[in-house]
């Protein structure tokens, strides 16, 4: 359990920062976990993203500021407003600023605190530096995750324990139930696409999809459960391992809430996914992550647990596309190569699917 230590002067209403995206959000709850368990007084508000909060409405002792990014400055200056409204003026003992990022940034100028905290200048990125008036300590080459909880040990919150306890409703259990059942149909769960972004290649082939599939299938009865978004690529994707696949398939892509993904990825047997959300949604509900990582580094940006899950190809990246051993290069590195997930073979996700299947120890989110 989370203490404090002797020297600590802790902080009793905070706000923190943190507009996306839903794997780091999924990260971030442990620290808001660990700020409650050691100060229990402590008000926590938190400015998220409007995906982000669909996905952690109802986490409990928080209160959520919803921003959209589409409204820009106009949406900055409704914050602050709606802010001092609600708090008769009062600045915030402390802001925990999580996001290195320029609109993040600015729109921190505009959330009243006597205290301003961001990350060292090594993770103080697009010059967050300049934003706050207190910086963590430098911790190099650690987990997203781990960075969030570097702000928990900062406000001298020692030994904080990785729970999540991710609140679900009697709405999105309905939901899930009307497009599988776990008691009587066991399933795997794949969302094989990324979010799109220019150059950030993550998603693997149709085909190594399907084959995986039918493999799960005749081997082990699961059925797979199919998710995502509703973008053109998501949809082709669903439509082109439908039809390379042998096996029953169950398409939910773009028709899921994300409280139901939630709901049916804590019930899948495990999730299979490129580096993206639902990889880190797995770990927070204790379900069994075979993430697929060549273009990012998977100590990283990869489920925080479950590492031994992970299909990891990036090393073998690094070496082909930038010419370089992985401990050359920097600890975020990207490997921007159209063709760099070809890296991953069919063998690769099947061997660590077996693994999973075979294995008898839990996920164990309840570290400390």
């Amino acid at each position: 359990m989370p203490s404090l230590s002797s020297s600590a002067v802790i902080p009793r209403d905070i706000c923190i920062l943190r507009l996306s995206a839903l794997g780091d959000v999924c990260n971030l709850v442990p620290s808001i976990r660990a700020l409650q368990k050691a100060a229990p007084q402590m008000h926590i508000t938190w400015v998220i993203g409007r995906a982000e909060y669909n996905l952690l409405e109802g986490l409990e002792g928080v209160e959520f500021l919803v921003y959209d990014k589409k409204t820009g400055l106009s949406g900055m200056m409704a914050l602050r407003k709606t802010l001092l409204k609600q708090r008769q003026g009062r600045p915030f003992d402390a802001l925990l600023h999580m996001q290195a990022a320029l609109r993040a940034s600015v729109l921190s100028r505009f959330i009243p605190a006597k205290r301003r905290i961001g990350f060292d200048p090594a993770r103080a990125k697009d010059f967050q530096g300049w934003f706050v008036n207190e910086q963590l300590a430098a911790h190099e080459q650690t987990h997203v995750g781990e960075g969030f909880l570097d702000f928990v040990r900062y406000l001298g919150i020692t030994h904080p324990a990785k729970e999540w306890d991710m609140p679900v409703t009697v709405k999105a259990e309905e939901e899930a139930a009307r497009w599988i059942n776990a008691q009587t149909t066991p399933y795997l769960l794949l969302s094989p696409c990324s979010s799109n972004r220019a150059r950030n290649w993550r998603n693997w082939s149709a085909e190594g999809y399907a084959a995986v599939v039918d493999y799960a299938f005749q081997t082990y009865g699961l059925t797979t459960l199919i998710t995502g978004g509703n973008s053109k690529i998501e949809q082709e994707m669903v439509v082109a391992i439908t039809a390379a696949a042998e096996s029953p398939l169950v398409n939910a892509v773009g028709q899921t809430s994300l409280k139901a993904l939630l709901v049916l990825i804590r019930d899948a047997r495990l999730v299979i996914a490129p580096d993206s959300g639902p990889i880190h949604m797995a770990v927070a509900m204790n379900t069994p992550p075979l993430g697929l990582y060549v273009t990012s580094n998977p100590q990283r940006t990869g489920p925080w647990l479950g590492q031994e899950w992970v299909v990891n190809r990036y090393p073998d990246a690094v070496r082909k596309y930038l010419g370089k051993e992985p401990e050359q290069v920097g600890w975020g590195q990207r490997v921007r190569d159209s063709a760099a997930m070809e890296l991953i073979s069919t063998e690769d996700v099947i061997a660590r699917l077996d693994a999973i299947m075979n294995s008898k120890k839990p996920l164990g989110i309840q570290e400390s």
